[in-house]
């Protein structure tokens, strides 16, 4: 994985290290962008939620409906995903975004709310278009989709941790992983 870029440099050399260390984030990057889309796109049960079942309030668009609340959920969420994965990515470079490597630790702006942005708008995103096609399966596999997630964000952790030492253990005290604190 391109988390492994240090790895990767020691046995390649700086400058190999460092391209296989790209071209592996980006295949890892889109492979996993493909696997959400296989599963939302899979064919699958549709669901309704059950307190609106006899409304029939749906909106068609190009030979695809979805029910009306299941719309307004699924644009809510996708926004908040949206929001908070294109801050992330403006605030570290879509370079970083790709490769996984960092210069600095990025502690300000939605970085200060969690420490993965992205990974936590593309949970919420999920869901929305989960909500959005109505995909029964895509939604049950959700938990699996945040194990995934959760594992690749702590591989990606210990190695900034060795890269960074106690500056991001300290960040990492002050901001959680994936759900922001309520802030009183």
């Amino acid at each position: 994985m391109s988390v492994e870029h240090l790895k990767l440099q020691i046995r390649y050399g700086r400058k190999k290290g460092t391209e296989i260390g790209k071209i592996l984030g980006l295949i890892s990057g889109w492979g996993f962008f493909l696997f959400w889309m296989g599963i939302w796109i899979s064919p699958q049960p549709r669901f309704v939620l059950p307190f609106f079942q006899n409304i029939t309030n749906l909106i068609s668009l190009v030979g695809f409906s979805t029910p009306l609340l299941n719309l307004s959920i699924s644009i809510l969420l996708v926004s908040l995903g949206a929001w908070f994965g294109i801050k992330g990515v403006k605030q570290t470079t879509l370079k970083v975004a790709e490769t996984h490597r960092t210069e600095k630790i990025v502690t300000t702006g939605v970085y200060s709310i969690v420490r993965h942005p992205q990974y936590f708008g593309g949970l919420w995103a999920h869901v929305g278009v989960s909500f959005l096609l109505s995909a029964c399966y895509s939604l049950l596999v959700t938990p699996l989709v945040v194990i995934l997630v959760y594992l690749v964000s702590k591989k990606e952790e210990d190695e900034l941790i060795r890269e960074f030492g106690n500056e991001y253990k300290k960040y990492r005290k002050k901001v959680p992983m994936f759900i922001p604190r309520i802030r009183h």
